[in-house]
């Protein structure tokens, strides 16, 4: 009897496995995906896939985004997108500590974070943290396992040998994610870059400027730094490279957090603004335009001063993007042309 209900539970364990990998190879299969979501559905349906096999309550697999200095939920079950500073909580210790972390009894481990709890009235039992490693055996994620179902704790041996191989086709999708990430930034000032900006019209500003249910403005200013060239004459690349970073920060905290902010190529920078008119566009230009007129680039032993030109221009819904760069832009070379260190609409 009792072989017969162990092969029963078997049975139903590989069913569900074959019902998690059938629903990945047709979601995989479909035209026309986007490389994020086809990233996305892995991590969901593999996530998934891990709970079963280790039979737990919730799961959730977490990405180390090493840009921004934390650690967030790219798929969860059971629980919603959630974001922590890197090094904490249990996950953060299992990447700290290189090493898989079982807990059962949470409340009284100092290293465990109650929040989420508190907010949602879940009440957690048990956690499996497992960190997760590239190819060149860095870690970049990890994969977490909460409450063991039927009684009991997770076992540290067993339950993580169980998981191995769904972390394992999570730990590639995650390095092709990474991959993927990182095309999409400059190197240089960690700012995204051209083929962001597309991605992120595509995918936002584009869906704004066609809303059915209410007329919503987006507007755009391109702006490159005077004299560039000259920089780099007088004090070299090095410097050139200093002064596109200083740039870089101070375009990043003197933006909303809506708004998307762009290397362009050079010494180039587009800023997108979502909801918001072309007047209002402008005013955060010129408030950036004085912000890098009165900050002093500090390089080596330099202090390089910089200005920057603006051209600013509302979105048009039934232009192409690229027609509405270039209107941008002639109002760029307008306020070149008329002295630069200026702001035009």
């Amino acid at each position: 009897m009792d072989n017969n209900v162990s092969k029963v539970s078997s049975d139903l364990l590989l069913e569900q496995i074959f019902s998690i990998t059938q629903n990945l190879y047709k979601e995989m299969s479909k035209p026309d995906n986007d490389a994020e979501d086809d990233h996305n559905t892995i991590y969901r349906l593999l996530t998934d896939l891990g709970r079963t096999l280790v039979n737990a309550d919730r799961a959730s697999f977490w990405k180390w985004d090493k840009r921004n200095h934390s650690l967030w939920t790219t798929a969860a079950v059971g629980a919603g997108r959630i974001t922590i500073p890197e090094g904490t909580g249990l996950v953060g210790k299992a990447l700290t500590e290189k090493r898989a972390i079982v807990t059962n009894d949470p409340y009284n481990d100092p290293d465990f974070n109650s929040d989420v709890d508190k907010k949602t009235g879940y009440v957690t039992r048990s956690i499996l943290v497992m960190p997760i490693s590239d190819c060149k055996g860095e870690f970049i994620g990890a994969y977490q396992a909460i409450n063991k179902l039927g009684g009991g704790g997770f076992d540290l041996e067993e339950d993580v040998r169980r998981l191995s191989l769904a972390a394992f086709i999570c730990g590639i999708t995650l390095e092709s994610d990474s991959f993927l990430d990182d095309s999409r930034h400059d190197k240089l000032t960690e700012l995204k870059n051209r083929m962001g900006f597309y991605s992120d019209y595509g995918k936002t500003y584009e869906k704004i400027l066609t809303d059915t249910e209410k007329v919503r403005n987006v507007s755009l200013f391109i702006c490159d730094i005077d004299f560039f060239k000259k920089v780099n004459d007088t004090y070299g690349h090095n410097a050139g490279d200093a002064v596109l970073k200083h740039v870089a920060e101070h375009f990043r905290i003197n933006s909303r957090i809506c708004d998307g902010v762009y290397r362009w190529g050079g010494e180039e920078f587009i800023v997108v603004l979502p909801d918001t008119a072309a007047e209002q566009a402008a005013e955060a230009a010129e408030r950036l335009r004085t912000c890098i007129m009165d900050s002093v680039c500090c390089f080596e032993d330099l202090k390089i001063k910089i200005t920057m030109s603006f051209g600013v221009t509302q979105l048009d819904p039934s232009r192409s993007i690229e027609d509405n760069i270039k209107d941008a832009d002639e109002k760029l070379y307008k306020a070149k042309e008329s002295g630069r260190n200026r702001v035009i609409l």
